[in-house]
């Protein structure tokens, strides 16, 4: 354990003690959101990335101090193991290191060195691969036995070349040498199965690259292309490096006999090691795609939850299409439903105006100040119809919503429950709308892989990624906070220490008690424990409760440490309720934050998040972001000039560039190349997910429907 602990704290540059604390505290049972939190001071305030990437790699390190054990254990039992190589298994710092130790000594098929280990020439292998100088036909004529099936000295030479090539594929250091050597010299060769099919994958029809410098997207495209059968795929050393480094680490500079081992050496180059180290590269290649894949994933979901709501207006959600029509929501402040209809804006021009009147009606009556579109089929017409009826709607405005997962959710046993007297096309409009109206609560009910904000998504170990976006979904939900009193239960099961049946046993006793009055008043639900309410307490919001403290991030625990402080700096709890503590933070400052922990109990780390929460009390953190753009006119591909400079909110960051919306239906694509004024290594150095950035149209090519932007060298404004 003291091991990993210098590991994890080496690798992370964290101090010792701080990684010590943290895997205690995950080992009793917090969560990463509570440790990030309200745990600052045990941790020198990691945050949660940090802590998150601690936890993985964490397990790893056990898995692998699991492994060492169990791979110890098993040589012990056939009597093989010595001090020496205990100690090398011990000191293998990954699992492929582990694994190339236990080869020789784990339980294998049936090959043919294992046939010719039967005849007995396993003595004969032996002492022609000590490289003695002896003839290796004289010593094979030794063991010459057509009972044992070796009727001439041929085949008992055969029978040794095929198990010297074993021990020699088995050597743990020819293996991690090779390793080392294809990363560095490796060349991936990329051929078409068809040259002359079309698809997607033509750019690699005629590829090679050296390993090392392959770009994550282009393993993961080859990866894609080789399974559905486009392409086929190989990685090699160069000429005969690798058949090179096997015969220097195996040979001995002998005469005669050096010749036979080295023919041997060969053959398990050819035969053992190739094919296998071939099939090692590409896992580790796919493995570490994968891995970056993931991390794309989460970095662009992380914004895209935490975008900023458009809260307390009616809103009406129209969910696109052509056959079965367009879907329409309105939805008031708080998400609940006021009316639906279905209209067919695309069928003629008389149902179009007829559309309009349906909608123009609905927007009078309920009130609606924004549109939200889904961009799915049927999008750009029914955003044309909307730009021209809101010629005479002034004050409402409309936005492009990405309607990934809606009809994922729209057929779940959730939707079903939440809305069992709509119809599934109709829950899907109503999704879109409070989508706009709070991103982070209503795609907290889809799979966070059905967002569709990454690359390659499906192509990655899904346990893998289900883990990792689980984790984002949860920070968010956390970062921001529940009012324990309007969210659901898909929203509730995301905050620390409360699951599924938690969370509906929240919702459950609050229709049945009324609305929640207290904090304290959760440890009444069932199955709520005080570990559950430990961690969770403190990211529940109740703004019906007469403690303004039950309404702010500061946590119970911290409740008498908060009013001693408030009493330190001349303020009672009220003047928290009536905003009258505008000067907290300076008064903070000058009776010095070591002083006032001291004075309150706690850390100062913690004593610092409490003044920050006073002094906003039901503060939304989202609400500092950027606001959504929102439109009430529409410009089209052909509209697009080069040199048009335009506003646009970015939808998806990837390894090769950004794709941005414009407002023409197509997103844009801002390459790498053109994010920055300087280089760049990823595009998520310079934005992310949500932001509203500036751009300037360089191509556009309307027949392949491609946008090309960049973001560099735009001219000044006026």
């Amino acid at each position: 354990m003291e091991n990993i602990i210098s590991v994890l704290s080496l690798e992370l540059k964290q101090k010792e003690e701080y990684v010590k604390n943290v895997v205690e505290l995950l080992d009793e049972g917090n969560t990463i959101p509570f440790i990030a939190r309200y745990r600052k001071e045990l941790h020198g305030s990691m945050d949660d990335t940090t802590l998150r990437a601690l936890e993985t790699r964490l397990q790893y390190l056990r898995n692998l101090a699991e492994r060492k054990q169990e791979v110890i254990h098993s040589i012990e039992s056939q009597g093989k193991l010595t001090e020496e190589l205990s100690a090398e298994i011990l000191a293998a710092s990954t699992l492929a290191e582990v694994e190339d130790l236990y080869r020789p000594y784990k339980q294998k098929r049936r090959t043919r060195a294992t046939v010719a280990k039967e005849k007995g020439l396993e003595p004969l292998a032996l002492a022609i691969f000590a490289q003695n100088g002896d003839d290796p036909a004289t010593l094979a004529a030794e063991y010459v036995d057509e009972e044992k099936g070796v009727p001439t000295v041929e085949d008992a030479l055969a029978g040794a070349s095929d198990i010297i090539a074993e021990m020699i594929s088995d050597d743990p250091d020819i293996r991690k040498a090779l390793r080392q050597k294809m990363e560095r010299q490796a060349v991936i060769t990329v051929q078409a199965v068809d040259a002359e099919k079309e698809s997607v994958y033509e750019l690699y029809y005629q590829f090679s690259a050296p390993v090392s410098r392959l770009q994550n997207h282009q393993i993961l495209a080859i990866n894609r292309g080789e399974k559905e059968e486009f392409l086929k795929v190989s990685i090699a050393l160069p000429g005969v490096e690798g058949q090179a480094l096997v015969c220097r680490c195996a040979l001995k500079p002998t005469a005669q006999i050096s010749q036979f081992v080295k023919a041997a050496a060969e053959d398990a180059y050819d035969r053992l090691i190739a094919p296998s180290a071939e099939r090692e590269m590409r896992n580790t290649l796919t493995d570490r795609a994968a891995e970056a894949a993931i991390a794309n994933f989460a970095l662009n979901l992380k914004p895209l939850l935490l975008a900023r709501p458009v809260k307390g207006f009616v809103t009406m959600g129209l969910d696109p299409g052509y056959r079965n029509g367009c879907k329409v929501a309105v939805v008031d402040g708080t998400g609940r439903v006021l009316d639906t209809a279905v209209v067919y804006p695309t069928f003629s021009q008389n149902k179009k105006d007829e559309a309009i009147r349906i909608l123009s009606n609905l927007i009078r009556t309920h009130g609606v100040k924004h549109i939200a579109i889904g961009n799915g089929t049927a999008s750009r017409e029914t955003e044309a119809m909307t730009v021209e009826m809101l010629r005479n709607l002034p004050g409402v405005s409309y936005m492009i919503v990405n309607e990934a997962g809606a009809s994922v959710y729209s057929a779940s046993k959730l939707a079903a429950e939440e809305f069992p007297n709509y119809d599934v096309n109709l829950r899907s409009a109503v999704s879109i709308a409070r989508r706009l109206q709070d991103p982070l609560a209503e795609l907290v009910k889809i799979e966070p892989k059905a967002i569709g904000v990454g690359q390659y998504q499906h192509d990655m170990p899904q346990k893998r990624l289900d883990e990792a976006l689980g984790g984002v979904v949860e920070d968010c939900v956390n970062a921001v906070g529940v009012d324990v009193n309007t969210a659901s239960y898909s929203l509730l099961q995301q905050v620390s220490g409360l699951n599924s049946t938690t969370a509906k046993n929240i919702v459950a006793y609050r229709e049945e008690n009324g609305a929640f009055t207290s904090r304290s008043q959760l440890k009444k639900v069932p199955k709520l424990g005080p570990k559950a309410f430990q961690q969770c307490a403190g990211f529940l919001r109740v703004p019906e409760s007469k403690d303004i403290m039950d309404n702010t991030g500061v946590h119970p625990e911290s409740y008498e440490a908060a009013q001693k402080l408030l009493t330190l700096c001349g303020y009672e709890k009220k003047d928290v309720a009536s905003g009258n503590i505008g000067e907290l933070q300076s008064r903070f400052e000058e009776v010095g934050a070591e002083k006032a922990a001291q004075f309150c109990g706690v850390g100062v780390p913690t004593l610092e998040d409490v003044v920050k929460e006073l002094m906003k009390p039901g503060r939304d953190p989202r609400d500092d972001l950027p606001a959504p753009i929102l439109r009430t006119d529409v410009l089209e591909m052909k509209d697009l000039k080069s040199g048009m400079v335009l506003s646009g909110t970015v939808r998806n960051v990837i390894d090769f560039g950004v794709f941005v919306d414009i407002g023409v239906h197509q997103d844009g694509l801002v390459h790498i190349s053109q994010v920055a004024n300087h280089k760049v290594r990823h595009p998520s150095e310079v934005v992310q997910v949500g932001d509203i950035v500036k751009v300037m149209v360089l191509e556009v090519d309307e027949k392949r429907k491609r946008i090309s932007l960049t973001m560099k060298n735009l001219p000044k404004e006026q």
